[in-house]
């Protein structure tokens, strides 16, 4: 095991892989918990054609609206 707890090359690209979506989430000023257990509840039910949805800042959008209302 490395000494950042990646035992494969694999884990390292699925850490990079989340670091990078919660950096997204944190640039868009989303809660990164909130986006991704979110985004996790809703993805089996997006079309396949509009991954778009589930990215942070149109997330953040369109919570933002919900606000709104």
């Amino acid at each position: 095991m490395s000494a950042l707890g990646y035992d494969s090359e694999d884990g390292g690209r699925r850490a990079a892989a989340m670091y990078t979506l919660i950096g997204a989430a944190k640039l868009n000023n989303v809660d990164p918990q909130a986006w991704f257990a979110d985004m996790l509840a809703r993805i089996a039910g997006t079309p396949q054609n509009r991954p778009d949805e589930l990215l942070p800042w149109k997330w953040r959008d369109d919570r933002q609206l919900e606000q709104d209302a």
